[in-house]
């Protein structure tokens, strides 16, 4: 006789309004393997395992586990189940330390007396058996979003979870991150835990899935053994068309500077050594150069210096041979600059505000969206909005008066990308442009900054992703402890070298 499923989920219809998000869809879920989830953004990937944990409640269909029907009313009828999830987003009290957040609902105490010693103990072997190095003591807000994934984690093992809901789990991870994480899966799995793994990265489905669902605008495609198929038949169940993997551009034609940086020192926020350390480069028209590096080599803290979210500590930065040093951030934007931002929520949406809204963040005061006497033209931004969303394919159920809360991260993400790029800035900073999206969006987006630096502009991206380092850039300026270390071109160099200036182990002098 057959075991039962670990987890089915029969017949899940989820309605919001203006859309479908889950139209009956079915996924079963066999106990110890990984099973990948797949889907475009807004595919329903998010919402389907939020009905699982609890987070939304279906309109119809039924949820077994181990073969018998359960009713998960919140996320703690879930953990009672012993499912626990990684939200796309962190679910983390960032004023908390890292154990009081692994902790929080499930405090040990006698006689009403919380026991930190003990869970300090738990989480510190949990950290060592399964590689999630962090500490115990540090404060949320203060740590990279690699540390805060690795505290989500913990959060689910501290608590003996068996159903584990990975949710976009490798989004904000470094490359190396990425690698412990998928070898973290595995031997999840080993151990008999049941893995549903969200993901747009073929390339970790591939290596780590042992079967895959695939979802398209809310309904279910169907369900493939990865061992029987390729990246290319996935993208095509995905997208339902086949996708460029690799963006066609012609050669770089560099002009004159756009961004002049000059000896530029940030202090950390962490520590009294510097985040960035007397750094110099320029970048020019017509080239799309790449800060690379391992995540917390201050290519935060130098994209904040430049775009005005940090002040200086020494150094000088010229755009179109204007010095904005000290310049604030709206005239740095009005002189040409535009950003991407790292973090969408905290710098790039006011999420409370409707997409329509936050696509004139920039803009509201221009003549064409605000009346002389200080009225939004309120018909003006609803056009251009749509407009936005039809060339950007931006998804979400009330179109432009939805907030932006409500969209699925990745749309999120398509909204300040159609945002920054309409408006033509002469120099864009994009970092990590593409997280959270996929594959055909980040085909769209690749196409969108290509197009963008073909037409006379400067483009600085900075990316985590070797694979669009590589195939974007024009230049790479590698980042290690602050300094750069090393200029390389991506059509003369490897991954493998990229990696060796990256770990440190290389470097060379640069021309600024």
């Amino acid at each position: 006789m057959e075991k039962p499923y670990a987890i089915e989920m029969l017949n899940i219809t989820k309605r919001f309004p203006g859309i479908i998000a889950n139209d009956n869809i079915t996924l079963q879920l066999r106990k110890g393997e990984i099973h990948a989830l797949l889907g475009e953004n807004g595919a329903g990937k998010s919402t389907l395992m939020s009905v699982l944990f609890g987070l939304y409640q279906p309109e119809e269909g039924v949820i077994k586990k181990d073969g018998q029907v359960v009713k998960i009313n919140d996320p703690n009828d879930a953990n009672r189940l012993g499912i626990g999830m990684v939200h796309q987003h962190f679910k983390l009290v960032e004023c908390f330390s890292v154990l009081d957040n692994i902790i929080l609902g499930v405090e040990p105490n006698k006689a009403g007396f919380l026991q930190k010693d003990e869970a300090r103990k738990k989480v510190v072997s949990l950290s060592e058996k399964y590689g999630l190095q962090v500490d115990p003591d540090a404060i949320i807000e203060d740590i990279s979003v690699g540390m805060q994934q690795r505290t989500e984690i913990l959060k689910m093992l501290y608590r003996e979870n068996e159903i584990l809901i990975f949710d976009e789990p490798t989004a904000v991870l470094t490359p190396q991150e990425i690698e412990e994480l998928m070898q973290i899966m595995k031997g999840l799995a080993k151990e008999g835990k049941s893995i549903l793994f969200i993901s747009h990265k073929l390339n970790e489905i591939m290596e780590v899935a042992d079967r895959c669902s695939v979802l398209r605008k809310g309904k279910y495609i169907g369900t493939v053994d990865i061992a029987n198929t390729t990246k290319e038949e996935l993208s095509r169940m995905m997208v339902g068309r086949d996708v460029e993997f690799v963006v066609p551009k012609d050669p770089a034609n560099p002009k004159d500077v756009v961004l002049d940086v000059q000896g530029m020192t940030v202090a950390s926020k962490l520590h009294h050594n510097n985040a960035v350390k007397n750094v110099s480069f320029k970048v020019r028209r017509g080239e799309i150069v790449c800060i690379a590096g391992i995540d917390g080599n201050g290519q935060t803290e130098l994209v904040y210096g430049i775009s005005g979210l940090e002040p200086l500590k020494g150094g000088k930065i010229e755009l179109l041979g204007h010095d904005i040093t000290k310049a604030p951030i709206r005239k740095r934007l009005l002189q040409g600059m535009g950003h991407i931002p790292e973090d969408r929520h905290k710098h790039g949406l006011v999420l409370d505000y409707s997409l329509e809204n936050n696509m004139v963040l920039q803009r509201y005061f221009e003549p064409e969206f605000t009346t002389k006497a200080g009225f939004l033209r309120k018909d003006n931004i609803r056009k251009y909005a749509e407009g936005l969303i039809e060339k950007f394919d931006v998804r979400s159920g009330q179109g432009p008066i939805t907030p932006a809360r409500a969209m699925s991260g990745g749309n999120q993400q398509k909204a300040i990308v159609a945002r920054e790029i309409d408006r033509r800035p002469e120099l864009l900073i994009a970092v990590q442009p593409t997280r959270g999206l996929d594959v055909g969006a980040i085909e769209f987006i690749h196409k969108q900054i290509v197009n963008h630096r073909d037409s006379g502009h400067a483009v600085l991206l900075v990316s985590l992703e070797l694979e669009e380092v590589m195939s974007l850039s024009d230049r790479i300026l590698v980042m290690y402890e602050g300094e750069i270390v090393g200029e390389l071109d991506p059509k003369k160099t490897t991954v493998e070298e990229l990696g060796l200036y990256m770990a440190g182990a290389k470097r060379t002098e640069v021309k600024a």
